[in-house]
């Protein structure tokens, strides 16, 4: 599985969109901007219309992923760290869209927020997305490239991931 550089700066940065056509998943690459764009990401998902609803998966640098679901005028999030808002205003903005306060400076643990079940009625449990949300050992891309693969959209995320480069 190829993953991006992770250099120092914001080049792993990357916004995606997957959404199904009838029966096939596809897997479009989304402005960088909306990396960092809650509500415009939120948008960006509402014009795709799919019959499981669009997910949008964000990874910010070596340090957080965000899943988003649109599905008729239902949005769920799910932020992989919580405690990326000390550094990160689009981390803030997920918890402000979540209604969650801020961590303590001081939390030294990973711990996710928003919504574990985001993507259980298409396979990716609760359980499993915690587990990886909470692996140290794997980047916010590979972690994304885990749940592409558990969704059954490996390939399209694939090509998404090699057009950056």
């Amino acid at each position: 599985m190829t993953v991006l550089d992770h250099g120092d700066d914001d080049s792993g940065d990357f916004a995606a969109v997957a959404y199904r056509e009838e029966e096939y998943w596809e897997v479009d690459l989304l402005p960088v901007a909306l990396a960092h764009d809650v509500k415009g990401l939120i948008h960006a998902l509402r014009q795709q219309p799919s019959i499981s609803g669009s997910i949008g998966l964000v990874s910010v640098g070596d340090d957080f992923f965000v899943l988003v679901r649109v599905y008729g005028g239902e949005v769920s999030l799910f932020l992989s760290d919580v405690t990326a808002s000390v550094e990160w205003q689009v981390a803030r903005d997920v918890l402000d869209h979540l209604d969650i306060d801020l961590p303590d400076d001081d939390l030294d643990q990973v711990l996710p927020a928003g919504d574990l079940s985001i993507l259980a009625d298409l396979g990716l449990d609760e359980m499993e997305l915690g587990a990886l949300a909470g692996d140290l050992d794997l980047y916010p891309d590979e972690v994304l490239a885990s749940v592409s693969e558990r969704l059954g959209f490996a390939q399209s995320f694939q090509r998404v991931l090699d057009s950056l480069g």
